[in-house]
């Protein structure tokens, strides 16, 4: 007798792509989209890798266009997929199998990661034929995806169809920059278009129709999350820096830059990860969901200063090495300025949403500008670059002891408000 399941027997275990509740009381991440993070991890940690060797060599400006580049793309498509699944997740074989098609993609991405640093390295092009295909892979599950939504759900048929639309056209546009020849200045001004188009596929897909039903605490679970593990790579740049500082034969034979370097990976990871979760964005967005917009796109800033100080440290291991071209203050700036985007980026989040700026964020933001200027100065003046290590260390913690003395009642104060104007 046979067993193998009829079509009938698939299609019934399939859930209806209707549209989850906004407001689903218990909505946490799936195991699917752990492992989703994971994979898109990769990608980041690969871009790190290659920035921090290319601006080791001396190459930081085009290492920068590249690593920017790189993260652009790879936050854009975590973003796409991660509002998505918020919407329509429905955890079923089908919905599975489609989100892995996608990890293909990331994985054909990545190894297209190699070649576009090298190219821009070189200068004569843009080599970016296997990311664009390994964007394709990503798209067409995707597509897929807004396909099923659009059939399933009556009610946003119109925003999975235009969705659809507009992804096929920006990546049709993505195609032929990838295989099309063209001058670095046409290049730059086409990357520049399409990178805006990206940002305003939600816009452009919204339209007159229903905006999807996103879940806000959901959302800032998923951005959450994806800040953990991105943090983590700062602690794997903090033990491959530290691995070329250890001494004798048997790498036993620890030195001060080596300690200097673990205090402040781990130090520098653990405040950057309290600042982050001292802001309550999943309240905030319940509060405020026409901000989802800023809230989903300001986090690339914020995503891709924590990928930069992860390859900050690997720099800095470099460094100390003697396998780098740069001065010390350079070295300590490559560390120094991709915490105060962060930083910046964390606060203007925050306070946009508060619809307040608080005259303590101004002292506090001036107090860390200071610290991470005095890093760069004391090692660019030939001080010990340890101390530089400690000051930038230090700088998230300005932010920390603030809200821990007191500043937290500020911002109790206005989610009340924001709760009762909601």
């Amino acid at each position: 007798m046979s067993v193998t399941p009829s079509s009938s027997e698939f299609r019934r275990r399939l859930t209806p792509m209707l549209g989850r509740d906004p407001q689903e009381g218990e909505r946490a991440s799936t195991p699917l989209e752990l492992l989703f993070d994971l994979i898109f991890v990769v990608a980041v940690g690969t871009s790190a890798a290659h920035f921090a060797e290319m601006a080791a060599e001396g190459h930081v400006a085009k290492g920068v266009v590249a690593f920017v580049f790189a993260m652009f793309a790879i936050c854009v498509a975590w973003i796409s997929f991660t509002w998505f699944a918020s919407s329509f997740d429905t955890d079923d074989w089908l919905y599975r199998i489609l989100t892995m098609l996608t990890m293909v993609g990331v994985v054909i991405f990545a190894l297209g990661l190699a070649p576009m640093f090298h190219s821009i390295d070189e200068g004569h092009h843009v080599d970016t034929r296997i990311m664009v295909i390994g964007y394709v892979v990503m798209r067409v599950p995707l597509v897929a995806q807004w396909w099923r939504a659009s059939r399933q759900s009556s009610d946003y048929r119109r925003v999975a169809l235009r969705n659809i639309r507009w992804l096929m056209i920006v990546q049709a546009g993505w195609v032929v920059f990838g295989f099309v020849p063209m001058p670095l200045v046409l290049t730059a001004v086409i990357v520049v278009f399409l990178g805006a188009c990206e940002l305003l596929i939600p816009v452009l897909a919204q339209g007159g129709a229903n905006g999807t039903p996103w879940h806000p605490h959901h959302i800032a679970e998923r951005y959450s999350l994806l800040a953990i593990i991105t943090l983590g790579e700062g602690i794997v740049g903090t033990i491959g820096s530290s691995q070329g500082l250890l001494g004798g034969e048997a790498g036993d034979q620890w030195s001060w830059n080596a300690i200097a370097v673990v205090i402040t990976g781990i130090g520098l990871t653990f405040g950057m990860w309290w600042v982050y979760f001292m802001m309550p964005f999943g309240t905030l967005l319940q509060h405020r969901p026409t901000y989802g917009y800023f809230f989903g796109y300001g986090h690339v800033l914020v995503f891709m200063a924590i990928a930069g100080a992860g390859a900050g440290l690997h720099i800095l291991g470099l460094f100390l090495e003697h396998e780098s071209e740069l001065g010390e203050g350079t070295a300590v700036a490559m560390l120094a300025v991709p915490v105060a985007i962060y930083l910046a980026g964390i606060y203007s989040l925050h306070d946009v949403f508060i619809g307040r700026l608080h005259r303590l964020h101004l002292v506090n933001a001036a107090i860390t500008v200071v610290l991470l200027a005095a890093a760069i100065v004391l090692a660019a003046v030939g001080a010990p670059i340890s101390i530089s290590l400690l000051l930038i260390m230090a700088a998230p913690f300005v932010t920390i002891v603030a809200y821990e003395a007191g500043a937290y009642r500020w911002q109790e104060a206005h989610l009340e408000r924001l709760a009762a104007g909601s």
